[in-house]
């Protein structure tokens, strides 16, 4: 007879039984986790553009990048990224509800200007910015409109003028002077393009040309190199290579402003471009910064106390360029101004004596030469034709 067997019995564990325990876990313990998705740089921008859509629905308006509170700032200013990214504005329009993300179209005229002017800053009582008149410019059609230098056959009756013009600048009688515009080439004036120093021998008569399908007034020159070339380019060509050149006008020594007043006219005021003098890093290593202004008296005395005034970045300035005008509405004529480099403004925050925030408005970073070609298109009217490049530092044509 046989010893009974005492070893545990093992039950074959079969696959029912799984699927029992399976059945019986309420609790998911035997769940297996889920692996986390990988947030892409679109899930970040969609999730921050959600942030900028909430704040429009809670406060039934969009985020400022110039406010005092840091939060609303940061969705300002990440909402004004997105705006300049032609790239993430496809990414999110799906996203949009309401409308934020609709960029309107750079206006093509002043009546453009005028209509998208909501707090009447151009209200144009005076008619400055009525250009209904005005030919539109537009590149000559014809090859043979544009006048070349060729040899100069009868230089000997002009050279002696360059030597009394050179000797004058060398005793002091003249003066190298920043171009002033296309109301200052006249017969008889000394200019510099280039380097090069050239007489305006003459002008011719007036024509009524169509150019883009409008009449548009021109008169040809004789423009006299002092390197023996003459050219018969057209007066209006001539202001803008000066312009886009950084050419000078050769004036006398007592002249301070080309402006003239003669009898009927008013004088208005003063447009002034001033550089800032600050020791302040964040704006002394600022190069091209200028403050463009209005004064209706002198400029000196309006710049006396620039230290003690946040709206002179509390520093001393320098007057580098000052315009005389005559018959005009200046504080609309500012505001163009203006509103031409308003991507190039300077964006700070001043605190003034008495402890309070400041954001100077009048401050642009912009070459000179550029401020002096755009008061020139403003007065012509031809601004609308132009539009403020800040990468190239230039006032190039719309397309």
């Amino acid at each position: 007879m046989s010893e009974p067997d005492d070893t545990p019995r093992v039950e074959p564990f079969f696959s029912t039984n799984i699927a029992l325990l399976i059945d019986a876990d309420v609790d998911g313990l035997l769940d297996a986790p889920e692996k986390p998705k990988k947030v892409t740089s679109s899930d970040r921008l969609e999730r921050a553009f959600l942030e900028i859509l909430e704040f429009r629905r809670a406060h039934g308006r969009v985020p400022s990048s110039t406010t005092r509170e840091i939060a609303e700032r940061k969705l300002g200013a990440r909402l004004e990224g997105i705006l300049s990214s032609e790239e993430k504005l496809t990414a999110l329009r799906h996203l949009d509800e309401f409308g934020l993300l609709d960029v309107p179209e750079a206006p093509t005229s002043i009546d453009d200007l005028l209509e998208g002017d909501e707090f009447d800053l151009l209200a144009d009582d005076s008619g400055l910015l009525d250009v209904s008149d005005l030919p539109v410019r537009q590149p000559p059609a014809a090859v043979d409109s544009v006048a070349k230098r060729q040899k100069c056959l009868d230089f000997d009756q002009f050279e002696h003028l360059f030597k009394a013009k050179h000797q004058e600048l060398a005793d002091g009688a003249a003066q190298i002077a920043p171009f002033r515009g296309l109301r200052t080439i006249t017969a008889g004036r000394f200019f510099v393009l280039n380097g090069v120093m050239l007489f305006v021998a003459a002008v011719g008569e007036t024509r009524e040309m169509v150019v883009g399908g409008k009449p548009e007034q021109k008169q040809r020159l004789r423009v006299i190199f002092e390197n023996g070339t003459e050219s018969s380019m057209y007066r209006q060509s001539l202001s803008i290579r000066l312009f886009e050149q950084k050419g000078q006008a050769v004036v006398g020594a007592d002249i301070s402003d080309e402006g003239v007043l003669d009898g009927e006219d008013v004088a208005s005021g003063y447009i002034y471009v001033l550089r800032s003098l600050s020791n302040d890093p964040q704006i002394a290593g600022i190069r091209d910064l200028h403050k463009i202004g209005f004064s209706r008296g002198p400029v000196s005395k309006r710049i006396k106390n620039a230290a003690k005034s946040p709206t002179y970045l509390m520093a001393p300035v320098d007057l580098v360029a000052s315009y005389q005008t005559f018959n005009l509405n200046v504080v609309k004529f500012e505001n163009l101004l203006h509103r031409v480099f308003a991507d190039v403004r300077l964006d700070i925050t001043q605190i003034d004596r008495k402890g309070r925030d400041y954001d100077p408005s009048e401050w642009f970073i912009v070459p000179r030469s550029v401020v002096d070609q755009a008061v020139e298109l403003i007065v012509s009217g031809e601004i609308v034709d132009y539009v403020y490049d800040k990468d190239s530092q230039a006032l190039r044509k719309r397309s």
